[in-house]
Formats: structure tokens, C-alpha cells, sequence
């Protein structure tokens, strides 16, 4: 059986790779699995999509702990803990990872016994909308059983209600990626089926019992959400330009659904980076549009040029 996890932020198109993936290979002639995994259902949010596929009927359920391959859509999840991409990831496992550098550089980085393959960069918005699609090409060439033609009829059959512009772009673009990691062609190798008996016993804890006071969630008491650091979350950061700011602050301020924007003594507002989770809310809300979107990679770049 082939265990496949995909790994993005909402908005990334990893629901949808999966679904390529999983039809892909149906149409090569396995049994298939596939279905995402939510945490906070919005866009830059971490998630995960779950593939199997196997010859013989598939008769494991829920998330896959211990994957062959884990496709990572967005490098930027390898600093949240809680997206757990390389859970499971062992010697056997392969690492698909779209984004810059060499396999080896990420293979130390990464601490990781394993195969690891790049799938190079292709442009800001193709990684942002089409990265689910593109690690779907790829990993179907990594699997070695699944040809270009049914990859191709996968994309038609799951994009056919987008219309043939989204579904020539998606194309193209699984296409490119089933190309570039040619030379890694079958490198993706079934696993056996986990005995029943190799599963450990849970480690129960037994806590005390609390009064309501104590243990019921107060999402507005003091010390609930600081050390939740949401802005890794972002794929987009939003850009005041105080030259232009009119300080009408109670606007941009009030409308922040996680009220990440703070007002100054001067009126002037003034954005908390390490809670803003990229939403553009205040962007589309600023009457002189003193605020912009700039790409999160964009940013941390000239971050990274202006540091000493």
C-alpha cells in the first residue's frame, strides 16, 4: 500500500492534489483513499490531506502516522509545530519538498535519514494556488505507476466543473512537476500493512477533577492566546504606509477579527506581526489604502538583506 500526506496552508490547493492523486491512481487500477485534515478552516491555516492506494481493498482508516511519502507544499510549516509534517518520517519515507535548495542541504537541515527530492520553485502565485496540484505530479511520478495520460484524465475529472482555463493551468503546471522529478521515478515504494500487534498501548494520565471555574475555556481572560503565534500562519503580510495613513485606525482596528492591529497615542495603527494570520481584512477595508499585500517570502527576504 502506498501511505501519501500532503502538507499546506489553506488556499494552497491540497485538498484538491489530493483528490488528483487519488484519481490518478484509480485510473492506474487501485483501491483509494483520500480525504483532508482541518485544524482552523481558513485560508493560510495549516492542513493535511491523506492518500492511500493499494491492489487489494484498503481497510485502514484515519490519518497516516507513519507515511511513505510526505509531500510538502509550503516550507514555511517546518517552523509550526503543531502542522506535525514530519511525523512518522523515518529512513523508509520519502520527503517531497516544493520550494529552493538542494535535497542534500535539506536532508541536514532536516536531520533526516531518508530520501529527500526538491521540486523546485515556480513562481510566487503557482506555489500559492497550484501547489497541491504540482506535488500531485510529482508524487505520481515518484510512485512510478501512474502515466501521464492518467494523470492528465485525473485533473480533467476533478477540475471539470472550474472550466477549461483552471483545468489547462492545473495541467500544465502537475505536468511540469511530474517532468522535473523524473530522474527520482519510482523511488516511492509500497509498505506493508501495519500488524495490529505492533500498535503501542495508549499512556493514559489521570487528571483531577477541576471546578467549572477553573477548567471551563474563557477565549477572553487575560494570558488565553499570546504564546499562540497565528502570524506563521501567513501567506500574505499586510504593509502599512504611514505616509499615506489617514489615522482613522477605529477602522482597520475594529475590523481585524483577531484585533492584531493596535492604535498608537498618535491614532496611527500599528499591526502585531506575530498574531496576524494574513486574513487582508484590513486591507480591503483601508478608505486611502495605506495598506498593501506583500507575499510573507517577499518580506522576510528584505528582512533577512536589511539585517546586520
Amino acid at each position: 500500500m502506498y501511505r501519501i500526506r500532503l502538507h499546506g496552508r489553506g488556499g494552497q490547493g491540497i485538498k484538491t492534489g489530493s483528490r488528483i492523486l487519488g484519481s490518478a491512481f484509480f485510473g492506474a487500477g487501485f483501491e483509494v483513499q483520500d480525504a483532508p485534515v482541518y485544524g482552523a478552516e481558513r485560508r493560510g491555516a495549516a492542513m493535511s490531506a491523506h492518500v492511500r492506494a493499494a491492489r487489494t481493498p484498503i481497510r485502514e482508516r484515519g490519518v497516516i502516522t507513519r507515511p511513505d511519502l510526505v509531500a510538502l507544499v509550503d516550507e514555511t510549516l517546518l517552523q509550526v509545530p503543531a502542522a506535525n509534517v514530519l511525523l512518522g518520517v523515518d529512513a523508509a519515507s520519502v520527503l517531497l519538498l516544493q520550494g529552493n535548495g538542494d535535497a542534500e542541504t535539506w536532508r541536514a537541515r532536516l536531520a533526516l535519514s531518508g530520501t529527500v527530492v526538491v521540486l523546485p520553485a515556480a513562481g510566487e502565485r503557482a506555489e500559492a494556488e497550484l501547489g497541491g496540484a504540482r506535488c500531485a505530479g510529482a508524487a505520481a511520478r515518484l510512485a512510478g505507476v501512474i502515466s501521464r495520460p492518467q494523470l492528465i484524465a485525473a485533473i480533467a475529472q476533478e477540475l471539470a466543473s472550474l472550466g477549461p482555463v483552471a483545468t489547462a493551468t492545473t495541467t500544465a503546471q502537475a505536468l511540469a512537476a511530474y517532468d522535473a522529478v523524473a530522474p527520482h521515478a519510482g523511488v516511492l515504494r509500497e509498505s506493508r500493512p501495519a500488524a495490529a500487534t505492533a500498535f503501542a498501548a495508549p499512556e493514559w494520565i489521570d487528571l483531577p477533577l477541576e471546578s467549572a471555574r477553573v477548567a471551563a475555556p474563557a477565549i477572553f481572560a487575560a494570558a488565553t492566546s499570546v504564546e499562540v503565534r497565528t502570524g506563521l500562519w501567513r501567506t500574505m503580510r499586510p504593509e502599512i504606509d504611514y505616509a499615506r495613513c489617514n489615522r482613522c485606525a477605529w477602522i482597520c482596528s475594529t475590523l481585524c477579527p483577531d484585533s492584531a492591529i493596535r492604535v498608537r497615542a498618535d491614532r496611527s495603527p500599528e499591526i502585531d506581526l506575530e498574531h496576524c494570520k494574513g486574513c487582508m481584512i484590513c486591507v480591503s477595508v483601508c478608505p486611502p489604502q495605506a495598506i498593501r499585500a506583500l507575499p510573507e517570502r517577499a518580506a522576510r527576504a528584505r528582512e533577512l538583506a536589511a539585517a546586520p
